[in-house]
């Protein structure tokens, strides 16, 4: 099939960041792969680019996302970044580049970025390359977040490309893959902070000018739409912070080149959902000092946006930062207690005793340390209309007296609602908590016949499994 009859090669690719000149980026190649086997594409996302997944093949993906044929240029970006609190100026799209930019049917803007694409001048002495495992474990983790309400982005396909990689932290020689992530763009925290590092307020400026009017386009051209960005900012990520946290998800590495000024979570390395409510759960094995574990998040969030400031100061006013940054922990605490309690089958929240329920919840699972998502699924499991007259939670656990006062606390906030409300709780405890958790066991439970037998059938299975939430 040649490009012009490729639908994902005719896209309306639009050169939004390209225009803005090359200061922010290097014209790069990709890499020529060996092999190209297609192991997953997202269908799920054609529509919203205006196409009907029965008329892309899986030849178009590979040649457009595994061959790179038919667009050009491509683009490694440039930016800096605070990595585990020193500053490091030696950064920038090192395995991956920016393939292009199409507007949705939803009229947002999204780009298509690679990982996995082979050097680039940000390379680092570093091969480009993406193990296969690195791909699947993205592919999954986009898809369970995705589905569990977290403004994320996702993986549009993946593709093994039979490479042998050398890593230390997988058996190896292991297998190769690039990926190609959709998000809603690809500037990050640090693109700003190597603009502030080379003195450059003239492109801060400029690059400013962009975000907002593509990303914030309800305050462009507004007199105060600077110090309004910041403030939207901080609402955007304290709201995507709190959605981790319900979700019982750590980042891992929330370094501040893998923050994007859109407040999305992107670029999944070695995260993990946690499998019991432990505040010092460390997704990174090599986060010695627990800097980036799992109740850190939100003070970590809130102090990348404080070392933010610094190169917006170019433009933003900082008595208007330190004040749109004030309201940070505010609408964490509020988007937090709205997510647990629809964890818990609630929507109407203005009920007082939701408080004592939250605080009991999270009480109960510290000191149990029973499961944080079989606690989830146990409710919504046996949750009845017969409990607004005595709550029966049976649980395994060595706090019998701790369990009682939950569902005591449980039955009085029932006791509280009209009784046609019990069906939308059963509805909500059902739309709030899938089945399946992506625990570290599950990843390597669909791993294994993969890399012992070449099966693709249970990472499909699980794949499908997360869309839906079963």
């Amino acid at each position: 099939m040649t490009a012009s009859h490729n639908p994902l090669l005719n896209l309306n690719y639009e050169p939004a960041i390209e225009s803005l000149g090359n200061e922010y980026y290097d014209v790069v190649q990709a890499a020529e792969f060996p092999q190209h086997i297609l192991r997953f594409r997202n269908d799920l996302l054609l529509p919203l680019l205006g196409l009907d997944p029965q008329t892309v093949t899986d030849e178009d993906f590979v040649e457009a996302f595994g061959k790179f044929q038919g667009r050009s240029p491509l683009l490694a970006l440039r930016y800096h970044g605070y990595q585990f609190g020193y500053y490091n100026p030696d950064l920038g799209d090192g395995r991956g580049f920016l393939y292009g930019q199409v507007r949705g049917t939803d009229g947002e803007l999204y780009d298509f970025g690679t990982k996995g694409s082979g050097k680039t001048p940000y390379s680092r002495g570093g091969d480009g390359m993406l193990t296969l495992k690195g791909g699947v474990r993205e592919v999954l983790a986009t898809e369970a977040l995705y589905r569990l309400g977290v403004r994320t982005s996702r993986t549009f396909s993946m593709i093994e490309t039979g490479e042998q990689l050398w890593r230390g932290d997988e058996p190896s020689p292991t297998r190769s893959s690039v990926m190609v992530r959709f998000s809603r763009s690809h500037i990050r925290f640090g693109t700003f902070e190597r603009l502030r590092y080379i003195e450059r307020a003239d492109l801060t400026k400029k690059l400013l000018d962009h975000v907002i009017e593509n990303y914030y386009p309800d305050i462009f051209t507004k007199p105060d739409q600077y110090a309004l960005f910041y403030a939207q900012l901080v609402q955007r990520v304290a709201k995507l912070v709190a959605q981790w946290m319900a979700a019982g998800f750590c980042h891992g590495v929330l370094n501040t080149d893998n923050m994007s000024i859109t407040g999305e979570s992107f670029d999944y390395g070695p995260y993990a959902f946690i499998p019991t409510y432990d505040p010092l759960f460390t997704a990174a094995y090599f986060d010695y000092g627990k800097r980036y574990c799992y109740g850190n998040q939100p003070d970590v969030c809130c102090a990348n946006l404080e070392a933010l400031q610094e190169p917006l100061a170019a433009v933003i006013n900082a008595e208007d930062m330190v004040n749109g940054l004030a309201q940070f922990y505010d609408r964490y605490l509020y988007e937090y207690r709205l997510l647990m309690l629809k964890k818990l089958g609630f929507t109407n929240v203005d009920i007082p005793q939701l408080d004592d329920l939250l605080a009991v919840t999270i009480e109960l699972l510290k000191e149990t340390q029973i499961g944080y998502h079989d606690f989830f699924t146990q409710i919504t499991a046996k949750f009845s209309s017969s409990w607004r007259d005595r709550t029966d939670l049976s649980l395994d656990t060595s706090q019998p007296e701790l369990l009682a006062k939950w569902c005591n606390t449980y039955q009085q906030v029932l006791a509280k609602l009209p009784v046609d409300e019990t069906d939308k709780i059963a509805q909500t405890l059902q739309d709030s908590n899938p089945k399946t958790a992506l625990l570290r066991p599950v990843i390597e439970s669909i791993w294994e016949p993969i890399a012992n037998d070449d099966n693709w059938q249970p990472f499909n299975e699980l794949v499908k499994r997360l869309q839906t939430g079963n």
